[in-house]
């Protein structure tokens, strides 16, 4: 099925198998066996996780192996288009080159590209727990860069841990607005409804990454539904991050019978065990949804991303003619 993803990250892209090679090659310890590698006790464990993972990538030669992957992980998903979120401050041999990390990235998508395989958009994302300074330097150099890979500017972290930051990182996101960049932000996921709420009235964002605990507050649903602000849902990363107890008891159907945009993706696909077609069939399956629901939540996928006009086009005349088969 035709379908964009719009809330995946490059820090949750890696496979056992590179990493442990990685690992090996720099003489740096596993944090637990291979075969409980992507056993996470929680969001701040996971978190973690990513720094020590992300610190192998030592090479443009990874970072441009990492990227030409990802694009094969898109095809093979049956995925026409993705925007990937990468956060500087977790890759420690780039948070202070980004231009370069960026420039090795853009190596393997446009490789990628040149063979066929679904384009990418970047998504330069913010730390939550980084200062308003540190965010406006990001911003000034993402500008000031106007590399045409780079197509928004991101925040993702622990909510809960860095508390409400909406206040702290709204001049940068105007900024980033304003030089024409789009805005996505994490909320509603270890934060409630509040997080929602600040994304959309202080950060002006374009599109809400997980944004499920909205469902908590009438007010806050209507407001996603009257901006009209969609939101990029994780459902097996919530539910293994202990965000929600169960498919069953996740708020997805709620939001989408209330009217909220809403897309389906995977957040970290290699870490969750999990792809984009299971992550559909996974709720379609849970809430009995029929070919309609499927291909309203694919449309706002590709109407959501930050994709180009002509491959939204392409992607949605294909999305037109798309006929259901036994899997998404």
């Amino acid at each position: 099925m035709p379908k964009a993803e719009i809330h995946v990250h490059l820090e949750g892209c890696f496979n056992v198998e590179t990493l442990v090679r990685w690992a090996g090659e720099a003489g740096v310890l596993l944090p637990r066996p291979a075969d409980r590698l992507f056993e996470f006790q929680g969001l701040a464990d996971f978190l973690h996780f990513l720094d020590w993972a992300c610190g192998l990538a030592s090479s443009p030669q990874r970072l441009t192996e990492l990227a030409h992957d990802f694009c094969r992980r898109l095809a093979a998903d049956g995925t026409g288009y993705a925007d990937l979120i990468v956060n500087p401050t977790h890759w420690r041999h780039w948070r202070h080159r980004i231009p370069e990390m960026v420039a090795a990235l853009d190596d393997g998508f446009a490789a990628a590209e040149a063979e066929g395989l679904p384009p990418v958009g970047l998504c330069i994302s913010l730390l939550r727990t980084q200062t308003d300074k540190e965010a406006n330097d990001l911003v000034d150099l993402l500008v000031t860069m106007g590399h045409p890979r780079v197509v928004a500017l991101s925040i993702d972290g622990n909510e809960a841990a860095a508390g409400r930051t909406g206040e702290r990182f709204a001049a940068a996101f105007e900024k980033a607005g304003k030089a024409g960049l789009k805005r996505t932000a994490h909320a509603g996921e270890s934060s409630g409804p509040e997080g929602v709420r600040d994304a959309i009235l202080l950060l002006g964002v374009d599109r809400i990454d997980h944004g499920v605990r909205a469902i908590a507050d009438d007010a806050t649903v209507e407001l996603l539904v009257e901006r009209q602000v969609p939101i990029g849902v994780c459902p097996t990363s919530n539910i293994n991050l202990k965000i929600f107890p169960s498919i069953a008891e996740h708020p997805i159907d709620r939001l989408v019978r209330a009217g909220v945009r809403v897309s389906i993706n995977t957040d970290d696909p290699s870490l969750m065990g999990t792809n984009l077609p299971l992550e559909y069939a996974r709720v379609a399956s849970a809430f009995s949804w029929d070919e309609s629901v499927i291909r309203d939540v694919a449309r706002t996928s590709i109407e959501a991303s930050f994709a180009s006009e002509s491959v939204k086009a392409g992607l949605l005349a294909r999305l037109a003619t798309w006929q259901e088969s036994p899997g998404p």
